[in-house]
C-alpha cells in the first residue's frame, strides 16, 4: 500500500554584507548574502520543510537547529542530502517539487537550470521533479526593499509500504468516507 502526502515549506533570511549569496545550492554574484546558521540557502531550507512536512517528520529547525554548533556553516544542500536520508527511513519517496523564490534582486532565472540540477542530484530525483520560479514582492514590505529573500515549496511525497501512522478506513465498503 502506498499514500500520496503534500507537504509546504518556507523561509525568509535579512541579506547581509561579508556574507556569499547562495540559493538552490549556486552561489550567485551579489552585492550581500543571506544571514543564517547554515549558508543559509532560503531555497533549499523551503524545500527541506516541505518534504519533512510531507512525511510528518517535524521541520527543520527540529532536526538542524540554530544552536547546534557542530552545523555552523552547513551547506544547505548537505541539509538536503540528510532530509533525503531522512525520508528514506521513513518509507517516503520524493515525487515532485515546486518551489519559488521571492527577491528584488539579483535575477534568479539565468540560475534556475544550475539550482534545479543541484536540488535533483541532492534528492536523488530527476530535473524533471525539480521546479523552481522566481518572483518579486512588487517593492512591497522587507523583501520588496531588498532587505531579505524568501522561498515557499510544496513537495509531493509516496509513502511506501505500510504507513503506520495512517488512520484506519472507517467509512462503509466501496462508499465515501469522512474525518473521523
Amino acid at each position: 500500500m502506498s499514500m500520496i502526502r503534500c507537504g509546504i515549506g518556507y523561509d525568509v533570511h535579512r541579506l547581509s554584507e561579508g556574507r556569499k549569496l547562495i540559493l538552490g545550492g549556486v552561489e550567485i554574484a551579489h552585492d550581500r548574502g543571506l544571514e543564517g546558521h547554515s549558508d543559509a540557502d532560503v531555497l533549499a531550507h523551503a524545500i527541506a520543510d516541505a518534504l519533512l512536512g510531507a512525511a510528518a517528520a517535524g521541520d527543520i529547525g527540529q532536526h538542524f537547529p540554530n544552536t547546534d554548533e557542530s552545523i555552523r556553516g552547513i551547506s544547505s544542500i548537505e541539509i538536503l542530502k540528510r532530509v533525503s536520508a531522512l525520508l528514506d527511513k521513513e518509507d517516503a519517496r520524493p515525487v515532485n517539487i515546486d518551489a519559488t523564490v521571492i527577491a528584488e534582486a539579483p535575477k534568479i532565472g539565468p540560475h534556475v537550470a544550475a539550482m534545479r540540477k543541484r536540488i535533483a542530484a541532492a534528492l536523488r530525483l530527476s530535473e524533471a521533479q525539480v521546479n523552481i520560479k522566481a518572483t518579486t514582492n512588487e517593492r512591497l514590505g522587507t523583501i520588496g526593499r531588498g532587505e531579505g529573500i524568501a522561498a515557499i515549496a510544496t513537495a509531493t511525497v509516496e509513502m511506501v509500504g505500510r504507513d503506520r501512522r495512517a488512520r484506519p478506513h472507517r467509512g462503509r465498503p466501496g462508499g465515501p468516507s469522512l474525518p473521523s
